[in-house]
């Protein structure tokens, strides 16, 4: 027998189950969330998104002191580092967002019920030995670090984004596994606090996915801001002693291995959807050929009256991506229609400067059957951001060429992840380059380099 009853109970309080709970405590449901985490927000406020964005504002502030304020007139001497305040401001920031997770339950009055979730069967939850019953079940539990075979990660010497974000000291040398979103970030943190940084990538370039010329781009800037890069390359051994890591390389199709000793090693090859202990194999929720929860277009598990969103399914491990999916489940429950564009995710690497990307990338497109157009805009033609001194990079977008619909957006620049979200609000209403060109942009903003870019689609651009 159930100790109490739900209309929902939602597995999970990161960015896709906090949210998913607080919407549907909203639309009148009786909720309560299970989190066997201290503290509520999951991976992306406690150990993630904001921890390490406060650690990339700060790192971005020291380095600015120390190479590009003199640029603008100001005269600063005796700059230094004080990590400890810096990794306080970090763990102040987690606090704060954490807190305001926990307001926001009680404001909503979502039970946290503390403790690991197991599915007991469909319709009823076991948490710390208790039985709760609810008429529907939400699965957001999030994703894990992927290890590597041969590398144990000890958090110290080798470590996950976790460890990372925590390190007791500036490493001298610190080799990063993984040229994606996570390692490049903390890679560029601790370079700017002072170490030098190589990245170990198995692929012939960073951030595979991303648009090619983006992506080199990115490489460029990341190279001449003192990062050094090992492609092709794969990691098959590292052991950690009281001086640091002894790594063993070799090419990523076989040959001669090498060996490589580092400070600190980071290993940011990607994250696993976390779902052992949940029960899903006795229940009959199945799960894909990636160990993802298999779901149907509507967020629905093999078992009636299960649902699953965020990390846990698939599609891109972002968290905004799960935020959506857990309003759209929410607003479904209660008798709406959930939606969600996957075509306008945007993906940004918070890294200085930032890259944004949403859409077709120009690869994509050339093995379609869709003709395109492409317009480019460079910072360096625009005037506030010489007047920031942050000329590097370029805004393209992609358009059907028939219709000129807006198809992809890919930007490398000063403040790429606020640029990129004009564009995304464009294709959800299913905008043209046009409509964008045709929209009054302020003068002098940053915003003008995606004005010119959709100008550009026509061959028109004013200020090239």
């Amino acid at each position: 027998m159930a100790d109490q009853s739900f209309d929902l109970i939602v597995i999970g309080a990161g960015p896709g189950g906090y949210v998913c709970a607080i919407r549907a405590a909203q639309l009148g449901m009786t909720v309560a969330c299970v989190e066997e985490r201290e503290t509520l927000g999951g991976t992306c406020l406690n150990v993630g998104c904001i921890p390490s964005k406060a650690l990339l504002q700060a790192s971005e502030k020291y380095g600015e002191a120390l190479h590009a304020l003199s640029g603008f007139g100001v005269k600063v001497e005796g700059v230094s580092l004080d990590l400890d305040a810096m990794l306080e401001h970090k763990d102040k920031v987690v606090e704060a967002n954490v807190k305001g997770i926990e307001f926001l339950f009680k404001k909503n009055k979502i039970a946290w019920l503390k403790g690991a979730a197991k599915i007991a069967a469909p319709g009823k939850v076991e948490v710390a030995g208790a039985i709760y019953a609810a008429k529907h079940i939400v699965i957001a539990s999030g994703s894990d670090s992927i290890d590597l075979p041969g590398i144990a990660v000890d958090e110290e010497r080798i470590v996950s984004s976790t460890g990372a974000l925590d390190l007791e000291a500036v490493p001298e040398r610190m080799v990063v596994i993984g040229g994606g979103y996570i390692g490049l970030e903390l890679g560029t943190v601790w370079q700017r606090l002072g170490a030098q940084v190589t990245v170990v990538e198995f692929l012939d370039r960073l951030v595979p996915a991303m648009d090619r010329e983006l992506s080199t781009q990115f490489q460029r800037v990341l190279r001449k801001q003192g990062m050094t890069f090992k492609f092709k390359t794969k990691v098959t051994g590292a052991v950690a002693g009281e001086d640091g890591v002894k790594l063993t390389l070799e090419a990523a199709d076989g040959g001669k291995s090498e060996e490589m000793e580092t400070d600190v090693l980071l290993v940011a090859v990607g994250r696993k959807p976390r779902t052992a202990g949940l029960g899903l194999n006795a229940i009959g929720v199945q799960l894909d050929s990636r160990g993802r929860i298999a779901t149907d277009g509507r967020w629905r598990t093999t078992v009636d009256g299960i649902y699953a969103v965020g990390d846990a399914i698939a599609g891109p491990m972002l968290a905004h991506k799960a935020e959506e999916e857990g309003v759209a489940v929410a607003e479904m429950l209660a008798g709406g229609v959930g939606h969600v564009n996957y075509e306008t995710v945007p993906g940004i690497v918070y890294t200085w400067p930032e890259v944004a990307t949403v859409g077709k990338t120009e690869e994509e497109l050339k093995t379609s059957a869709v003709a395109y157009k492409v317009g480019k805009f460079p910072f360096t033609a625009n005037g506030r951001a010489r007047a920031m001194n942050a000329t590097e990079g370029f805004v393209k977008i992609l358009a059907d060429a028939g219709t000129d619909r807006i198809l992809g957006c890919h930007i490398i620049g000063a403040e790429a992840g606020t640029l990129i979200h004009e564009v995304i609000v464009a294709m959800e209403f299913g905008g043209s380059a046009e409509d964008l060109a045709r929209s009054f942009h302020g003068h002098p903003t940053l915003n003008e380099t995606v004005k010119e870019a959709a100008l550009g689609v026509a061959g028109r651009a004013i200020h090239l």
